[in-house]
């Protein structure tokens, strides 16, 4: 009897420890499974250092995003207007930098500080006017961006100073990426304030029940409104690090910023039901993100293809998540008792065929890609 006692303890013991890790080992497997695919069909292309030298710079671009958006969704909150920071900040930016003299170090602070100047408006409009996040958002992204065409007139504005286009190219050390080292720093600093913080612990609590945080004498209001700061500062910055890459901004710049992190996040284990965050999930859900739009490019498949494979993930990833919040609420802790009941297994074998669906649409671009070759 102590022995099945004690075996039934060891058994609850390691599901306890696999649980935290169950947000990285989704997008981890893709991953795997993106590069076993691309190293059968395509690996001298996709495998050269300068094609993962892209993939690096790409993903660095959204890793602050994502780490700002970890704590916005683990609050059961969004942001659907960062691209239009992003794009404001940097267009304010140019035209100090451009009509106004402004040194470059100036200028790099302040589209930092309007993007936090930014996400604090989202925070009011949310927490005082109780505007629901979906909608508040969405109408600050349409103000944003608005004002942004209104300023910039049509204009692209280009050349900047150096300290900008280290920022957004630039290499520490004749080696290291600048635009890498500063998205996982970022990654870094917030998975400190997750983990080690009463930012990260309120963060936690609130999305899991607000109205019980606030029952326990937590400011429900007041750290939303910093999550959203939090978010606005780090869309700034990725406006800025995406002007110094292309050494030009407009006012259209970052369109889909908002769909990519968001979508990163979600991939990443975060849930959307608030409560759950991962920070080492955001970033394999970034790279993950970034390692499949450069499969679909070095496929020679069409951007609307390429717009298909992402949509398909994200459902995949959502749905994932949306039964492991399920899954949390009916109190079963073990994984493979619950993959066992029917309506799991139907989900299973609907993400299998999803996945089934991806890796065809990969085999497609490569087959055409083949056939349009000129014959030599």
């Amino acid at each position: 009897m102590s022995d099945i006692q004690s075996s039934q303890e060891t058994r609850s013991t390691l599901a306890e420890r696999i649980d935290p890790y169950l947000a990285i080992l989704g997008p981890m497997a893709m991953i795997f499974l993106i590069a076993g695919f691309m190293a059968i069909v395509e690996p001298a292309r996709y495998f050269r250092l300068s094609n993962l030298n892209i993939i690096l710079l790409e993903s660095a671009l959204y890793m602050p995003m994502a780490m700002a958006m970890t704590f916005v969704i683990t609050q059961r909150g969004i942001d659907l207007s960062i691209g239009s920071v992003a794009a404001l900040s940097a267009i304010i930016m140019a035209f100090l930098i451009k009509q106004y003299g402004f040194p470059a170090e100036i200028a790099v602070i302040l589209a930092v500080l309007l993007g936090a100047l930014f996400g604090l408006i989202n925070g009011l409009v949310i927490t005082k006017f109780k505007v629901p996040d979906l909608i508040g958002t969405l109408a600050m992204d349409l103000v944003y961006r608005g004002f942004a065409l209104v300023l910039a007139k049509g204009l692209v504005l280009a050349r900047f100073p150096e300290l900008i286009t280290e920022i957004g190219r630039g290499q520490l050390f004749q080696f290291l990426p600048t635009p890498v080292v500063i998205g996982v720093l970022t990654l870094i600093g917030g998975y400190f304030l997750l983990t080690r913080t009463w930012f990260g612990r309120y963060s936690i609590a609130i999305g899991s029940n607000p109205e019980a945080a606030e029952m326990t004498g937590v400011a429900v209001d007041r750290h939303r409104v910093y999550a959203y700061v939090l978010m606005g500062a780090m869309a700034g910055l990725a406006g800025l690090m995406l002007t110094g890459k292309l050494n030009a901004v407009q006012a259209t710049s970052a369109p889909y910023f908002n769909l990519h992190v968001i979508a990163a996040v979600v991939v990443g284990g975060t849930s959307l039901f608030g409560g759950r965050a991962s920070m080492l999930g955001s970033f394999a859900g970034v790279l993950l993100l970034s390692m499949m739009i450069n499969a679909l490019v070095t496929l020679r498949i069409e951007f609307f293809w390429q717009s298909v494979a992402s949509g398909v993930v994200i459902i995949i990833s959502v749905a994932t998540y949306a039964w492991l919040q399920k899954k949390d609420r009916d109190g079963s802790s073990r994984l493979l008792s619950a993959l066992t009941t029917p309506d799991n297994i139907k989900l299973l074998r609907l993400t299998g065929l999803m996945l089934a669906a991806i890796f065809a649409l990969l085999a497609m671009g490569t087959l055409f890609a083949e056939v349009a070759k000129p014959s030599g």
